[in-house]
């Protein structure tokens, strides 16, 4: 009898062997032979029998043949706040942990129930053990039914929930390793040889699950624009140093690009990095692409918008409108499913820019109602700079004016846009002034002062003044946007202010005579306003004695609108006064009348006072 046991498991080895050495390459690193591909490798020539015998499996009820011992780890599962489903510890003998019983590296390969435990060599790659935190790797084994969820197509309301894709199967309705890796074929993915059930090459197997076309109860999907998005299309080669896919350009590796199935450096939705630097691999102006990606990074590092903290974070769930949490992480401003290489679909203002699409916004009209995706561009920004509460004035972007005319909260930029202000630039709505604007150019101008860029429409951009100082729409070389500038309060070119009065000396900050090219002190306002034509007192008789004194356009002018209403204002052409610059002449209103075109204050020492005759002061517009 003991001879007959014996032959049996021998005629056993042998075969599993000799199906083994036929098969070894198909089984690549999973076949632990002397022969095999494993960096893990055993004396024992059968390559199934490290995972499977023929007899005397003990694993667990309903596996195959079970042989390899099973782990009693208990695992921490996956969670965020954008995940709809409940993690529970994989079943004892479901797929997953069979596999984890090597891959959360507490059992060594090589303990088998049936033949004892196999003298092995080498060792696992770090990147195949998973410990018992699962947090950083997608999850699997969920409470079922799984709940519905608008970015997920498993078909969750059918009898037999399924995936999109007929190689990608979900395991008595749920998600195991096995839904995506196929342990017994390490190639059926010919570039990333992961045991992939299928090609994965450009999300095709992410795809299978994740779905951007669907909508669930009018929910957001978040997904939506995948398909022609920059990430989906672009033909940029990656060097993979460091890994972002394996597959040779940004659109074959798709979602991992920015996404690691396991081993994930931030945990939350499994990215590259925490919030902006799962960005850094690609736009940092490195070699990991080509043609280089622009390196959106260097404008950061001037004076950019603040990121994240450990005490002020992004997530994705957050209000739309950051209350008490303002921070400018790239997805606060970019959609990466959704968003466009730059300049490819760019419309007129106010729409939204192509590298912007399918961002969340907030409604002008209000400040409060969440535009999704947000079809202007200050719409955006309004999610910071409108209603929020907690704003605070950050000191590293400048000097900011104090106006007389104001809103109460001055860095609530709705009330100075809005079409009820006395004026304002039209950014959120039309030109309406029926004054005329003599200054006013046909076109802007490029960055270098003289060349012609965009066409003056009715409407200007948010962009159109903040901007890095040398982005490529106005003819520079850098990113589009307001990363960061050189210039103060993230503006695309030098515009001085005139500011308080200098401890025991005059007034501060003048600029007498000014330099009217791009170097000079009002580059910005020469974009859309012909300085010349303004220093020949073309809308205002005063206005060549003035700048030439040296005062800023910011003493007279508030460089978004007229924020609120004040009797001694009337507020044509964006009026307004600095009140750290100019005084009350004898106690008397800061006043302002168009009619006169002449103030009632005091500046630099010399009080005025509103001119009695409207044939005082009047300008010598042309239209």
């Amino acid at each position: 009898m003991i001879r007959t046991v014996v032959l049996v498991c021998l005629l056993a080895l042998l075969t599993c062997a000799a199906w083994g050495q036929g098969f070894n390459d198909v089984l690549g690193a999973h076949d632990m032979t002397p022969i095999g591909k494993s960096p893990v490798k055993g004396r024992v020539s059968g390559s199934c029998l490290y995972c499977h015998a023929p007899h005397s499996a003990m694993a667990g009820p309903a596996t195959p043949l079970w042989n390899q011992q099973l782990s009693v780890q208990t695992y921490t599962a996956y969670t965020s706040s954008t995940f709809h489903q409940t993690g529970v510890q994989p079943p004892l003998g479901s797929t997953s942990k069979l596999c984890l019983s090597c891959h959360d590296g507490t059992v060594a390969p090589g303990q088998t129930v049936a033949y004892g435990k196999f003298n092995m060599t080498g060792s696992m790659k770090t990147t195949s053990k998973f410990g018992g935190d699962l947090r950083s790797s997608h999850p699997i084994s969920m409470k079922t039914p799984l709940v519905d969820s608008p970015e997920i197509n498993v078909l969750l309301s059918s009898s037999a929930p399924a995936t999109a894709d007929a190689t990608v199967k979900l395991e008595k309705g749920n998600v195991e390793c096995n839904t995506c890796h196929d342990p017994h074929v390490q190639g059926k993915d010919p570039i990333v040889q992961d045991f992939l059930v299928r090609d994965g090459s450009n999300g095709a197997l992410c795809l299978a699950c994740h779905d951007p076309n669907r909508v669930v109860n009018g929910s957001v999907n978040y997904l939506g624009g995948w398909a022609s998005s920059a990430h989906a299309v672009a033909t940029n080669t990656t060097s993979n140093q460091p890994y972002v896919g394996g597959y040779g350009t940004v659109a074959g590796n798709a979602c991992t690009n920015c996404h690691m199935p396991h081993n994930a450096s931030g945990p939350v939705r499994l990215l590259r990095g925490s919030d902006e630097k799962a960005c850094l691999a690609c736009h940092n102006g490195g070699t990991n692409v080509s043609p280089v990606a622009i390196n959106v990074f260097a404008e950061f590092a001037k004076s950019g918008h603040p990121f994240s903290s450990g005490t002020n974070v992004h997530d994705r769930t957050e209000s739309a409108v950051l209350n008490n949490n303002r921070h400018a992480t790239c997805v606060d401003c970019h959609n990466p499913h959704a968003n466009k290489a730059a300049g490819t679909t760019n419309t007129a203002p106010p729409a939204v820019r192509s590298a912007q699409n399918g961002v969340v916004g907030i409604s002008e009209t209000d400040g409060l109602t969440v535009m999704t995706p947000a079809v202007a561009q200050f719409e955006n920004c309004l999610r910071c700079h409108g209603t929020s509460a907690g704003k605070v004035v950050d000191k590293k972007f400048g000097y900011l004016p104090v106006w007389v005319a104001s809103a109460g909260d001055p860095l609530n930029i709705i009330p100075q846009f809005s079409a009820s202000a006395s004026s304002s630039h039209p950014v959120t709505h039309d030109r309406n002034s029926p004054l005329p604007q003599p200054s006013l150019r046909a076109q802007m101008l490029n960055l270098d002062g003289t060349t012609p860029g965009r066409s003056m429409g009715q409407r200007i951009l948010c962009t159109d003044c903040h901007n890095s100082d040398d982005n490529r729409e106005f003819g520079g070389t850098g990113a589009n946007g307001p990363h960061g500038s050189k210039y103060s309060h993230l503006l695309e070119r030098n515009y001085e202010f005139s500011q308080a009065p200098l401890p025991g000396g005059p007034i501060g900050n003048l600029f007498p005579n000014p330099d009217l090219t791009a170097n000079g002190p009002y580059a910005l306002c020469a974009k859309c306003h012909d300085l010349a034509a303004i220093l020949a007192n073309t809308s205002f008789s005063e206005h060549g004695r003035h700048l030439n004194d040296g005062f800023s356009c910011s003493t007279c002018h508030s460089a978004h609108g007229i924020g609120g209403q004040i009797g001694s204002i009337s507020g044509e052409r964006i009026v307004n006064f600095d009140v750290n610059v100019v005084a009350s002449n004898g106690g008397a209103p800061i006043a302002y009348s168009r009619s006169t075109n002449s103030c009632s204050l005091t500046c630099h020492g010399h009080p005025h006072s509103l001119a009695p005759n409207p044939a005082f002061h009047l300008p010598r517009a042309k239209s």
